[in-house]
């Protein structure tokens, strides 16, 4: 919700839950990098990032990014079973995306859902009722692929060692992050959670070292993402 994080909301930027992403993403270590595909232990079928929130947040402490989203969680997972998919692992995330519209930081707390035995037409309608079920803008899919297919066209980056707190500070600050990565994702336990273009890797490298993560611990998946509409 990563990264996951990272979006899944109605203002959904991922290319990082934001919620809506940012969403954002997210082995490699360094330069040897080993490239998930599908099958692989760490890399399920599929990820969805998603949230039931549907408010603008731009306090960092407001009580609602608090929650755990526990019936959420349960609801979620119902729907994935209820359409012949399987869901496995579900990570919350602190989401932090930039609003063009109001020129700040806005925060959000979703969910990365890991689902097997789905394909992209199956991913894609249970994305899409979830978005309708929960009043969604868009909510963002990934499917992991070999880096060598033709349907890759993201990475996802998952890097220990980041706060929500530094990832806002960090974001306020920094344009081109804002612009091409929109905002990304942290779990609760200090992994960033980015899903960008792959075009924009390097921009993501950089930006996860600014927040003071070591780049030598990142993980990368690739595959392809899609924002799906209601």
């Amino acid at each position: 919700m990563h990264h996951v994080t990272h979006r899944t909301r109605r203002r959904l930027r991922v290319p990082v839950t934001g919620l809506a992403t940012l969403a954002l993403l997210l082995g490699i270590t360094g330069a040897q990098s080993t490239h998930a595909s599908p099958g692989d232990q760490d890399c399920p079928a599929a990820e969805i990032f998603a949230t039931d929130n549907t408010a603008v947040i731009t306090d960092p402490d407001d009580p609602r990014l608090t929650t755990r989203l526990t019936r959420f969680d349960h609801e979620v997972r119902a729907i994935i079973r209820a359409h012949g998919a399987r869901p496995t692992a579900s990570t919350l995330l602190d989401g932090v995306f930039w609003s063009e519209a109001g020129q700040q930081a806005t925060y959000e707390r979703s969910r990365e859902f890991d689902v097997n035995r789905v394909g992209r037409d199956g991913l894609n309608h249970i994305a899409g009722v979830i978005a309708k079920e929960y009043d969604q803008e868009a909510v963002l899919t990934f499917r992991c692929l070999p880096r060598t297919s033709p349907e890759t066209d993201a990475v996802e980056i998952e890097v220990p060692g980041v706060s929500a707190s530094r990832l806002s500070e960090v974001l306020v600050g920094d344009p081109e992050a804002r612009e091409k990565l929109g905002g990304g994702s942290v779990t609760l336990d200090g992994r960033l959670v980015l899903v960008a273009e792959i075009a924009d890797l390097d921009r993501a490298r950089k930006f996860a070292v600014s927040l003071g993560a070591d780049w030598n611990e990142a993980r990368l998946n690739y595959g392809d993402r899609e924002f799906v509409n209601s």
